[in-house]
This record gives structure tokens, C-alpha cells and sequence, in this order.
């Protein structure tokens, strides 16, 4: 059997102006100045914890609980009340390409996440997805990316071994994830982390249509 582990924001779907708007009305509320967009996406992967502490390192831990707490009702409420099909879109091919990999008999399919199990069902539910992983790893459950936590729990989920187990990512959390362990990273580069914050990527593909091919020079003839 082979594992195939997805990100999930920036990697599957573009949820840029979800996240970015309910950082901003987040910090809106405490009355302070939003990041910029770009740092915004800098931290996108991380455990919104992790994230909101590395955003305003100088914060109270009480500021830094106000502001876990504004993006997840902020974010939550956007996503409630957005048309599911047009909030958090996904990029091209990709919904084509995880039915095409579901439906080889020895390859399963999973998602580690920064985002939260609430989260990551409003997404499910919202694209018609559920049944397509077998494994989810959110937040709520692990210590934040890079730890290899998430790609433990999915291994042992699955009964695969690192050597059959790829983790696919945007961000330089979830190839640094990967390396720790011990398993191989395909980095993307139409996510939120420049390419050249990649460095632990085994490769880097520009579009998802190089997904076979890429695992082929990984597991030869992986799909027979």
C-alpha cells in the first residue's frame, strides 16, 4: 500500500481570503493593526496558536487566547454563511486529481492539517468530500507543524511505512514535517510559501498533473 498525505490550505484550496480576512477582523477586535497579507501566508501550515505567537511575539498570552479565539468565530462565521463551493476553491486539478488516485485499490489518501477538526469538516462537508481520506490529522490532536506527529498518527492509521509514504505540501512546515519523518516531501509551488522556502523538498512541482509522474520516479510503477 502506498500513502499519499495532503496539506490542505494552500495546497488543495486557496483559502487566502478566509484566512486573511479573519486575521484581520481578529486583530480588528483587540484593537490592533493587522499583519501584512504576506506575513499572514508566511505562517499559514502552523497550529493558529503557534501562528497568532509568531504574528505578535510581544503579546500578552491573554492578547495572543483573544486572538485564537476572534479568527476561529470570525473564520467559522465567513465559512457558514460563504456559498461552499466558492469558498475556499480548489486549485486546478486538483479535485480531478485526488478521484483519479482514489481509485487505485493500493493508494490511500490522507490530509494533515494546521487547521482544526471543525475546520477541516466545514471543508469536507462544504466540497462533498467525505470518505475520500482515510486518515485526518487536524490540529486539535498534535503539536504543531513541522513536529511529525501528524505523519506518525497517519502511518500508523494506515499500516504504512515511511518509505511508502509521501506528505504534500506548500510551506515549508509541512516539508520540514516530512524530513522529520523520515518521509519523502513533494513541495508545490502554487501555495503560500515561496519556492525557495522549500529547502527540505525532495521535488517541487508547478501543477498537479505532475503528481504521477513525480511519484513514478518515487515507487516505479507504484499504480500496477
Amino acid at each position: 500500500m502506498k500513502l499519499i498525505v495532503f496539506d490542505v490550505d494552500g495546497t488543495l484550496v486557496d483559502s487566502q481570503v478566509d484566512i486573511l480576512g479573519s486575521m484581520a477582523a481578529s486583530f480588528a477586535a483587540q484593537n490592533l493593526s493587522p499583519p501584512s497579507d504576506d506575513n499572514v501566508r508566511g505562517i499559514v501550515g502552523l497550529s493558529l496558536p503557534q501562528a497568532i505567537e509568531r504574528l505578535v511575539p510581544e503579546a500578552s498570552p491573554d492578547i495572543c487566547a483573544a486572538l485564537v479565539d476572534g479568527y476561529k468565530e470570525v473564520y467559522a462565521k465567513r465559512r457558514s454563511e460563504a456559498d461552499k463551493t466558492k469558498s475556499s476553491t480548489f486549485y486546478p486539478g486538483v479535485r480531478e486529481m485526488l478521484a483519479h488516485l482514489a481509485g487505485f485499490d493500493q493508494v490511500l489518501l490522507g490530509v494533515a492539517t494546521g487547521n482544526s477538526r471543525r475546520g477541516l469538516d466545514m471543508l469536507l462537508d462544504g466540497h462533498g468530500l467525505r470518505g475520500m481520506f482515510v486518515t485526518e490529522q487536524v490540529a486539535d490532536h498534535h503539536p504543531s507543524k513541522p513536529h511529525p506527529s501528524m505523519l506518525y498518527q497517519a502511518m500508523a492509521d494506515c499500516g504504512v511505512e515511511a518509505a511508502d509514504t509521501v506528505m504534500i505540501g506548500d510551506t515549508s512546515f509541512d516539508m520540514e514535517m516530512a524530513a522529520a519523518a523520515n518521509v519523502t516531501g513533494i513541495g508545490v509551488s502554487w501555495g503560500y510559501h515561496p519556492v525557495q522556502r522549500l529547502s527540505s523538498a525532495k521535488i517541487v512541482i508547478d501543477r498537479i498533473v505532475e503528481l504521477p509522474g513525480t511519484l513514478n520516479q518515487l515507487w516505479g510503477k507504484w499504480h500496477e
